[in-house]
């Protein structure tokens, strides 16, 4: 068998997530399928990192094994053929040693978050951006998340469902800016916890309507109690930007 490298992007909206469940349709089944299309077997697919219902992806990673003696590039096209009209594509697939794992093998990964002030309804981009109705304030919010980089207990933003062993991880990168009309929050971690950063951004958002300082964002963070989180943002401009490897 060979085991291929697959990058991955999709629209979440009409999914339960990436991790196949019973409730609904979900990326990894999605593909699963197609594996199973293309290569005349059931096929089990390992991703990077589970995104949960209404995330999306512009690049989540999962690796896969195949029977049939196949190029990388007309994996990609197989996969992409057998998942239309979904709004999944396989953007990469690439020839990997049996070594690689999709999830094990990751030194890094990153999300972006995308809120806009807007008065009117979404269009265009309805579920793939949070609307919130104030302006925000780029440099207060972006002052904010200062404080989630280097290692912290992130209890405060941590889903009580979460079955990560420790709340203890470190924050790599972690910054806001303005993108055009958008406001986009970005970081990166070697891991997450359920809901970190819809929980993160919710309270930044806080900072950025002035209902909180900067530091009112530090002293939540440094409660390390759930209770002491603002409104988690909802899934629709949360994307799993990248995963890196060594």
């Amino acid at each position: 068998m060979a085991r291929f490298k697959l990058t991955i992007e999709y629209e979440g909206t009409n999914y339960v997530g990436w991790q196949r469940q019973d409730n609904g349709p979900s990326i990894q089944e999605a593909i699963e399928t197609a594996c199973e299309a293309l290569d005349g077997g059931p096929r089990e697919v390992y991703g990077a990192g589970r995104t949960d219902s209404g995330v999306h992806a512009l690049g989540q990673v999962a690796h896969v094994d195949l029977e049939r003696d196949i190029r990388a590039d007309k994996v990609r096209d197989a996969l992409n053929y057998h998942l239309k009209p979904q709004p999944i594509a396989i953007v990469e697939a690439q020839a990997v040693s049996d070594d690689f794992h999709a999830r094990f093998s990751a030194i890094k990964r990153g999300y972006v978050y995308r809120l806009i002030h807007r008065r009117a309804p979404l269009t265009l981009t309805q579920g793939q951006v949070w609307r919130v109705f104030k302006p925000l304030d780029v440099d207060a919010m972006h002052a904010a998340a200062q404080y989630l980089i280097g290692e912290h207990d992130f209890t405060t933003f941590r889903d009580a469902q979460c079955q990560a062993d420790s709340p203890v991880k470190s924050m790599d990168k972690a910054w806001v800016a303005q993108v055009g009309d958008e406001v986009h929050f970005r970081c990166a971690a070697i891991s997450f916890l359920h809901r970190q950063v819809r929980s993160i951004v919710g309270s930044l958002a806080e900072v950025g309507t002035g209902k909180w300082s900067p530091k009112d964002f530090k002293a939540a963070l440094d409660a390390g109690d759930r209770k002491a989180c603002g409104p988690v943002a909802p899934p629709d401009g949360l994307y799993l930007d990248f995963v890196d490897y060594d």
